[in-house]
């Protein structure tokens, strides 16, 4: 069975998330979103809120599982028996930054096969980041967020 993490903070969850998600699918028997939990990160919305809102994106897709954790993410991936970490990427420092972290994740668990998914034109400029920031000025989000997602926001 091939098993597969998608680790990110999902602060909030995003368009581009739910893209690089659904390509994964066919690639993989099941995919764990998992919610990376930083301890001395305060984030926007809570881990709880967070996991509502990705089970209520993803409520329809029975080879996924949402979960949060904490810890080095390859060691999380052997906990779960994923041998596979998705990364997206929208930019060429994405590219650089989830490169050098690829390498040392394989140097800490060689096993664990690092899988970039490039994002859609239309997505490589959203970011969670960028969405907290619009959210913070009472901007209006819901062109980048699941329409699933916007009740928890």
């Amino acid at each position: 069975m091939k098993i597969a993490l998608f680790p990110g903070s999902f602060d909030p969850v995003t368009k581009a998330h739910v893209d690089i998600v659904k390509r994964s699918l066919s690639l993989f028997d099941k995919v764990y979103i998992g919610i990376g939990v930083n301890s001395s990160k305060t984030g926007l919305l809570s881990v709880e809120k967070r996991e509502q809102m990705l089970r209520a994106v993803f409520e329809n897709e029975s080879k996924i599982h949402i979960i949060a954790y904490e810890g080095l993410t390859v060691n999380f991936c052997k906990s779960i028996g994923a041998d596979y970490m998705i990364r997206g990427i929208r930019t060429v420092s994405d590219f650089e930054y989830e490169k050098a972290i690829a390498q040392m994740n394989h140097a800490l668990v060689p096993e664990i096969e690092s899988i970039f998914i490039v994002s859609k034109p239309g997505y490589s400029s959203i970011s969670s980041t960028i969405v907290r920031e619009v959210m913070r000025h009472n901007g209006d989000v819901s062109q980048f967020i699941p329409k699933e997602a916007l009740p928890y926001l």
